[in-house]
């Protein structure tokens, strides 16, 4: 299955970037890893959190290409960056730090999406949304909480949600931080994510609205099949 896809990534009107996102091809194993993890605000080194994770999944997926994609590796990858984000933070003085995680990783004609935080990923086929992940945020006393995610020294709250679907020629998948989806209205967001357009173009629109409106980092992937 032909593979075509696209990037961005702005720190948008922050300070600094926390957003980190990175790209693994496979073509001898027919696999494409796509990941993007959002450094949590309200901590500190958001941005160190998500480098240490994206690279520590990314080395997963690369030293074990012999595993079939799907829950025990997904949950063999999280606990493989749990451990790496635990050792940098040792190194740090302990530091507390956490981050989000959103990957999609296509195998053949199927595809794993997992998630663990409030980074998103759309399926999209034709004029429908597929299927969307979950937020795992809470409420508390007003704030929103992040439910699940990876932060130093909480392995227990590595629990990603995790997906497969088989997949088809035109379909699109969107990955992207919340500073995304957080800036554009969800029907405008799917409408523009599924414009008959190259993907050039829609993700330029994509980056107008966050650039015009979004107050946070704003990542995405946008990938289509054919």
């Amino acid at each position: 299955m032909e593979i075509r896809y696209i990037t961005f990534t702005e720190k948008g009107i922050r300070a600094i970037n926390q957003d980190v996102f990175k790209v693994i091809t496979c073509p001898d194993q027919h696999k494409t890893l796509f990941i993007v993890c959002d450094g949590m605000g309200g901590h500190a080194m958001g941005d160190v959190a998500a480098q240490t994770v994206c690279e520590a999944i990314a080395s997963y997926w690369e030293t074990n290409p012999q595993e079939n994609d799907g829950d025990i590796k997904v949950k063999a990858a999280c606990y493989a960056a749990s451990s790496a984000m635990d050792k940098r933070a040792d190194k740090l003085n302990c530091v507390e730090m956490g981050t989000t995680l959103v990957l999609a990783s296509i195998e053949g004609n199927k595809v794993t999406i997992a998630h663990c935080g409030d980074s998103r990923c759309y399926l999209l086929r034709g004029g429908d949304v597929v299927y969307q992940t979950k937020d795992h945020i809470e409420l508390s006393f007003g704030w929103e909480m992040v439910s699940k995610c990876f932060f130093s020294y909480r392995p227990e709250i590595v629990r990603p949600d995790i997906e497969q679907f088989e997949l088809q020629p035109g379909d699109r998948i969107f990955l992207c931080s919340d500073g995304v989806y957080k800036t554009i209205a969800p029907e405008i967001l799917t409408a523009r994510l599924m414009d008959n357009k190259p993907l050039e173009d829609v993700a330029d629109v994509i980056k107008f609205l966050c650039e015009k409106n979004s107050d946070d980092n704003y990542t995405g992937i946008l990938v289509q099949t054919g």
